[in-house]
């Protein structure tokens, strides 16, 4: 069965955004419901208040003891601060479970994601979707909800007391509060536009720094610290500008809620006042009305913040969802790192495949044509561009060939699993990556169960044991960010040892020896023969000392093969490896190393 990688989750329409905002929700709905069960007694107990205040001034009135209503006003105040400080710690707990939870899916999902995908990406972008936008997800997914939902309860019961007070007070209050709340829901859409901008510009910022870091040594050498911290301080202007707007429109909603109240109160003052003097209403049935009244104005900001953290919490859901919408490769069913199911070399045949690297571009592979048999070196020359580094993506499937076959091992690529076929093949690159922690994760990175001798091993037959023996802890020695620590060779050997710890095979080794010195390059090549003499190496090569001691070489061009033989042959036969022999391979034809 082929693996065709995986699509967006669920298939078929594009889910709403609100279904995919609160599908975070499901795996924590016990602890919000005490949560909201919780909130909603607090939120009881601070409408039960103003009735009270009521009784307490009754008494006052009737020159009763007034201490059995303040006893119970205080209860009920202590009950509902404590009932209150529970809902909001078990929201925040919940909140940090549902970003961890968000944060653990999104970034495995980047890292299951296809070459391809992620070429058309920024890393500061992608890093801004797993912290800041997954940060979002909290306020929205915890807070903003019950609060949302307590807000209406309280809304309602307060509306139920004010009812039982006075209900043509009542209608004046909906009256005034209703016109403004229309005003409120027209404002949220253009929070929720402005909102996604705001985190588009995030996003636009983390890219530009991250172009920089990248980049360190380079913006340095070159004198542009300036005129990159003005591109990254612009980018941060543009997230500023927007981060503001998003601002002025929730505060003009916050805003337009006070305003509902304050134009509320006055006209209750003004028509309780009225109806106070004609004895239809009791002074202190006015006062529980109008502290009612302000209570109000809480539940109403709940809800309006509440609903401003819908909307960015919409925003960011989008965000998280288009990168979870991206094709990723399937995580099969694999063996572990560094073990495969099958050993021994493989061969490898390419028949007329071609590619390109998108639609608008030309082909890459253009019928490209060879055949790589088990065991033994084979090298790829040609100038820049003609495709070479190309068979290594396709073989390692980061990208899938449009049309032609690649045969592994007699097996189409594609029917290989690809963590099974990933786990046939040690890859070395050219720019040898080297990651932040120490030099024995480094080396153990692709073959995590490999023994302490074959560690040692491999060390030694790199020329690392030299390194070893000077690094302050040995191999426990941390090597810096992107392997700072150690020079260019060292970094190329350390990679070289981490493929042959996985034990491939077949082995790809782009420009191995560009970083070595004379030494070095010397004993890696002894160290490439030993290894072609038990299993398959594939090597990209300018020099001649390296290209001469293949078993074949394959002349790439444009795209396309045009010669393949030994060295001998193809500088008697083919003009543009004679010209590479004695130009880019830096020799005479003679092929002397």
């Amino acid at each position: 069965m082929r693996e065709t990688g995986e699509g967006p989750a669920g298939g078929g329409r594009e889910p709403k955004p609100l279904r995919l905002l609160f599908g975070h929700l499901r795996p924590h709905w016990r602890t919000l419901t005490l949560g909201g069960v919780l909130s909603l007694l607090g939120a009881g107990a601070g409408l039960a208040m103003p009735l009270m205040a009521k009784y307490v001034v009754d008494a006052l009135g009737e020159e009763r003891s007034a201490s059995g209503p303040l006893t119970a006003l205080t209860a009920v105040a202590v009950l509902g601060a404590g009932a209150t400080a529970g809902a909001g710690y078990l929201m925040g707990r919940t909140g940090e479970d549902i970003v961890l939870g968000a944060r653990r899916r999104l970034v495995g999902r980047v890292l299951r994601l296809g070459i391809p995908a992620v070429d058309r990406l920024t890393p500061g972008d992608l890093l801004t979707r797993v912290t800041s936008d997954t940060t979002l997800l909290r306020t929205a997914l915890t807070t903003s909800v019950v609060e949302s939902v307590t807000g209406v309860c309280t809304l309602a019961g307060a509306i139920a007391f004010m009812a039982a007070l006075d209900g043509v007070l009542l209608g004046v209050t909906l009256l005034v509060i209703g016109a403004v709340a229309g005003v409120s829901a027209l404002l949220m859409p253009r929070i929720q536009r402005a909102q996604r901008r705001a985190q588009e510009a995030v996003g636009e910022m983390g890219s530009a720094l991250d172009r920089a870091l990248q980049a360190f040594r380079t913006v340095k050498a070159s004198g542009a610290e300036e005129r990159e911290t003005g591109v990254v301080g612009e980018a941060a202007a543009r997230a500023r500008d927007r981060g503001v707007t998003v601002a002025g429109w929730t505060a003009l909603t916050g805003a337009s809620v006070l305003m509902a109240v304050q134009l509320a109160f006055l006209s209750v003052l003004a028509v309780g006042g009225t109806r106070v003097a004609s004895g239809a209403l009791e002074v202190s049935a006015l006062i529980a009305f109008l502290l009612y009244l302000f209570y109000l104005v809480s539940p109403l900001g709940q809800l309006v913040e509440s609903w401003a953290a819908v909307q960015q919490g919409l925003v960011a859901v989008g965000r998280v969802h288009e990168i979870e919408a991206l094709p990723g490769e399937p995580a099969g069913t694999a063996p572990a790192a560094g073990a495969t199911t099958a050993t021994g070399p493989v061969g490898l045949r390419f028949d007329d495949v071609v590619f390109r690297y998108g639609d608008d571009r030309g082909p890459a592979h253009d019928g490209v044509t060879f055949e790589v048999p088990a065991r033994g070196m084979t090298a790829l020359v040609g100038p820049s561009g003609a495709g070479k580094s190309t068979v290594f993506a396709l073989l390692e499937r980061f990208y899938d060939h449009q049309s032609g076959t690649i045969a592994v091992d007699g097996r189409d690529i594609r029917d290989w699993p690809l963590a099974e076929l990933r786990a046939s093949v040690g890859y070395v690159e050219q720019d040898a990556p080297v990651l932040a922690g120490t030099l024995r994760d480094n080396l153990l990175f692709a073959a995590p169960r490999a023994t302490p001798d074959e560690l040692v091993r491999a060390v030694a037959r790199t020329g690392l044991d030299e390194l070893v023996a000077r690094l302050p802890e040995g191999l426990d020695t941390p090597v810096g960010h992107r392997g700072t620590a150690l020079s260019g060779g060292e970094r190329q050997r350390v990679a070289i040892a981490r493929a042959l710890l996985r034990k491939p095979r077949l082995l790809l080794l782009d420009e191995v020896t560009s970083h070595l010195d004379a030494v070095n390059e010397q004993r890696l090549r002894d160290v490439v023969l030993e290894l072609a003499a038990e299993t398959t190496v594939l090597v990209i090569a300018h020099r001649l000392s390296t290209v001469v001691r293949a078993d074949r070489i394959v002349v790439m061009e444009a795209g396309r093969v045009r010669a393949v033989g030994g060295h001998e042959e193809l500088v008697g036969s083919d003009d543009l490896y004679r010209e590479l022999a004695t130009t880019q391979l830096a020799a005479d034809p003679s092929g002397a190393p």
